[in-house]
């Protein structure tokens, strides 16, 4: 898939409007009854960044990125300011916020995730955009050193421990990290309008989430 490393404005991606979206075809049975089944195993989130276009410099911007993405093309990391971080985000992330594997004494890779909820359907989301220097590690709660006993590879969100720093059979490996969204344009023209506005605008920069 084609995609371009690098974050849409975040001065920009601010001011957007968006988040989750699910599939759940509802059938009502002539008892008043219904059967409800999912559509999708995950979530797809989508944006309208024209919110956040405040300036003429913003549509400036927007117009450059959107030209260097070909449109719909090239795929590119979002910054999703409600949800950014294995933690709430007005917490700093810390090693032991999410767990993400069981160690087996053989196994080295392990994926990031980040789980919602806890008790009744908590759901488990790949992380596949994490931010690099973010990262941290543990393995049963002792930090480990990201780029010495694992690497990470920002562009997957694979963690790959060193050979003699596989967890042991039984061990816990929890992380911590900021990460994007790895979204592309839901457009391949962008309506700019100047008439009405004392600085410009864009009235809709659809912006959907790309299953990678």
């Amino acid at each position: 898939m084609s995609f371009h490393e690098i974050r849409f404005p975040t001065a920009i991606s601010r001011g957007a409007t968006g988040g989750p979206e699910r599939r759940t075809d509802v059938v009502a049975l002539g008892s008043g009854h219904e059967e409800r089944n999912s559509r999708w195993a995950d979530s797809r989130r989508s944006y309208n960044a024209g919110y956040g276009v405040k300036t003429l410099d913003d549509l400036h911007a927007v117009i450059a990125f959107f030209e260097e993405r070909r449109g719909r093309l090239y795929g590119f990391r979002w910054k999703d300011h409600a949800d950014f971080r294995s933690c709430p985000p007005s917490i700093t992330p810390s090693a032991l916020d999410q767990p993400i594997g069981v160690g087996d004494g053989e196994t080295s890779t392990f994926q990031l995730c980040k789980r919602y909820g806890s008790t009744h359907a908590p759901w488990s989301r790949r992380i596949a955009k994490p931010v690099a220097g973010s990262i941290l590690v543990a393995v049963d709660g002792e930090p480990v050193i990201v780029g010495t006993h694992v690497t990470v590879d920002p562009t997957t969100g694979t963690l790959t421990f060193e050979p003699e720093h596989i967890p042991a059979e039984g061990a816990v490996i929890t992380a911590g990290f900021e990460f994007d969204v790895p979204v592309r344009f839901d457009t391949d023209k962008l309506e700019v309008s100047l008439q009405g506005f004392s600085h410009g605008a864009i009235p809709s920069i659809p912006i959907v989430e790309v299953r990678l």
